[in-house]
């Protein structure tokens, strides 16, 4: 083959290889036309807690209501203070990775903490 093949509009791998008519992506397994070049644009998403306040990575929360926590025989209380959030990706519409003082690192969902002002 004498040409490039483009690398991965998803991941940028360089390891894009064609398949009859698609170009595809062995890491992420991104598969798209050779003809049409695709265009990404990673939009901001923005995470409101449950008093509609947009949430930000670093921003301190409150819990909003209480929190069962699987294996545990204690619950999260409201009004517990969670400190230097990180906003990820959602898992299961867990949207918030945090430290909570008690339990260690979880997941949290924003619909259940208000931010601190």
């Amino acid at each position: 083959m004498s040409e490039t093949l483009p690398p991965c509009p998803i991941c940028q791998s360089v390891y894009t290889y064609e398949m009859g008519a698609l170009l595809v992506c062995p890491e992420c397994a991104h598969e798209w036309t050779a003809e049409v070049e695709e265009e990404f644009v990673e939009t901001e998403r923005v995470v409101k807690d449950v008093s509609g306040n947009v949430l930000q990575d670093g921003d301190s929360v409150t819990i909003a209501k209480d929190l069962k926590v699987k294996g545990s025989s204690t619950a999260i209380k409201v009004g517990t203070k969670v400190r230097n959030i990180r906003l990820v990706s959602p898992v299961d519409g867990h949207d918030i990775d945090a430290k909570v003082d008690g339990f260690g690192q979880m997941m949290l969902k924003s619909s259940v903490v208000k931010k601190v002002l």
